[in-house]
């Protein structure tokens, strides 16, 4: 064994007097765990359960590691590091015990289920039982007689448990540690919620002739642990339950401002991000309802726009829906692309959706708003992933690309690159003009700063390869098979009404009956943007 087989990173942990839970759970759940499971190299997953024994620690957190060898990499040692003062000071208030286990054997029911692959829901409450045996010093061949018995005899009987999912040998110290002292053998065996532990079978299990040949052998201590599982780990942080229940010198941003909370009972969120496969960063925004089962709607900004376009709008919704989670993230291009640079497709930007409600680990959104290419997006995410979603509201597009658009971008790509001849920030004046209503641009100066600005932040490079997800697309045949609830909405003076036409003219192909097309009145493109209330008003009830 020479440290390159899987293994686990196994730790322990009791908080001490004086640390509340809310801020270890909200420190552990938001920053240290998220941080490792960015690293799908190393840790492919990252479970937390608590002890049901009644014993200390209360706590323990198992992370499954691909190649033990990755553990003794600077991309992991730098982690432990180059802490953020939060975490340093956090973790000296708490007793942690961690150690390195290399897996030795796997035994596994045709019902196992990896648990990073379930819901939430049906993760939590599953029973971990924890075995550490230690060896007798000088007992010859104590590890393999040990180990053999596990896999040949104590294992196949714990198989007819009732809701016996999984049962892994592994020994310590690890390889990676030098592999010499005293030597344990820990088994780690998984049951599901319902179970048959302390019945007939478990007993027939632990009262063999050989297991007592066993014992008197080559074990000189055995210890036992019980745990159920409460928390499921993924590369995002979303705890907004504990976090909901700290006060506001709580707050907490990382050096680089790419994560950042703020605490309290109603304003609690968080600020944060996820990486595709290819390398985008898709920043996001988590608020509202802190309950982790709350029914999440997420929002889908258009082209040249961020997550804050829909600002007027969440303040409205967190009043009217309470019992809603709000997700919120910035669409590929807006602050620029991967190395190398591709033109984005709405299957594309459809998947970087799927991505991050995978890491949020959400299930299943309660509904999907977008507008412009995040209306395109959301009728493109309803087709393609269907079981994540409840409900769309998708605003402002068109089901379908036109030559006319397409060089109508590339004359706007030139314009953005034309830094001399006023650049993006040219564009941005443009492009407000033509997306408000005159309503807007005569009454709400502050509305039309606010989006011009918004508009000229985006990058040159990511305006350039995101709008192409525009140029070449139709929809028109595939929609007629949708099967999730949709609601159509424009802005009355879209287009100068251009676009209620358009959008008049296809809702018919929404699935075998049709979709609706609701108009919000003095308003444009951005009728959330522009006329919030109105807008609301106009969905609130579809919701």
């Amino acid at each position: 064994m020479d440290g390159s087989g899987p293994g686990m990173l196994y730790v322990t942990m009791q908080p001490r007097e004086g640390l509340s839970l809310d801020q270890f759970h909200e420190w552990y759940n938001n920053e240290h765990g998220p941080t490792r499971l960015r690293l799908p190299h190393i840790f492919s997953n990252g479970l937390r359960y608590r002890a049901t024994d009644g014993e200390q620690p209360h706590f323990l957190a198992v992370y499954d590691v691909t190649s033990m060898t990755h553990l003794k990499t600077p991309t992991y040692t730098d982690l432990r590091a180059n802490r953020s003062p939060r975490e340093a000071a956090t973790i000296g208030q708490v007793d942690i015990d961690r150690k390195f286990f290399d897996l030795v054997a796997t035994q596994q029911s045709p019902l196992f289920t990896p648990i990073k692959q379930l819901t939430d829901g049906e993760a939590q409450g599953l029973v971990l039982v924890s075995v550490e045996v230690q060896l007798k010093p000088g007992a010859e061949g104590a590890e393999e007689a040990v180990t053999r018995w596990y896999q040949e005899e104590h294992i196949p009987m714990l198989s007819k448990i009732p809701g016996w999912l999984r049962s892994r040998v592994f020994r310590t110290p690890s390889v990676i540690e030098g592999g010499s002292g005293e030597v344990r053998i820990v088994t780690l065996h998984e049951y599901a919620k319902k179970n048959g532990l302390e019945g007939p079978e478990h007993k027939a299990a632990t009262s063999t002739p050989r297991r007592d040949d066993v014992f008197a052998k080559y074990i000189a201590h055995k210890g036992r642990r019980t745990y159920e599982l409460f928390y499921v780990f993924g590369p995002a942080p979303r705890d907004l339950h504990s976090l909901s229940r700290l006060p506001p010198a709580a707050a907490f941003s990382t050096a680089d401002s790419k994560i950042s909370t703020v605490p309290g009972e109603k304003d609690a969120a968080i600020n944060a991000f996820v990486t595709r496969a290819d390398g985008l960063t898709i920043p996001y925004r988590l608020e509202g309802n802190s309950s982790p089962t709350a029914p999440t709607v997420a929002f889908c900004n258009s082209l040249l726009t961020s997550l804050q376009m829909w600002d007027p709008l969440v303040v409205i919704l967190k009043a009217a829906r309470p019992d809603l989670r709000i997700l919120r993230y910035d669409t590929r291009g807006r602050h620029d692309v991967p190395t190398p640079p591709v033109p984005a497709t709405l299957d594309m930007l459809a998947d970087d959706l799927a991505t991050l409600l995978s890491a949020l680990r959400i299930p299943k959104l309660h509904a999907l708003v977008g507008v412009s290419m995040g209306g395109a997006t959301t009728l493109k995410f309803a087709l393609k992933y269907p079981s994540l979603l409840d409900r769309f509201v998708a605003c402002d597009f068109n089901v379908a690309s036109s030559d006319a658009n397409t060089a109508a971008w590339k004359e706007r790509i030139a314009m953005a690159e034309d830094s001399e001849g006023g650049g993006i920030r040219k564009l941005a004046g443009l492009t407000v003009e033509r997306w408000f209503h005159p309503h807007t641009v005569a009454e709400k100066k502050d509305v039309v700063d606010w989006m011009t600005d918004m508009v000229a932040a985006n990058t040159v490079q990511g305006f350039r390869y995101s709008c192409q997800a525009l140029w070449n697309y139709d929809m028109r045949e595939e929609m007629k098979a949708n099967r999730v609830p949709g609601l159509f909405v424009v802005g009355e003076g879209d287009g100068k009404g251009a676009l209620v036409k358009a959008m008049d003219g296809f809702k018919g192909l929404l699935g075998p009956n049709g979709g609706e097309l609701k108009i919000v009145p003095l308003a444009g493109h951005l009728p959330m943007s522009e006329s919030p209330r109105e807008f609301w008003d106009t969905i609130a009830g579809f919701l």
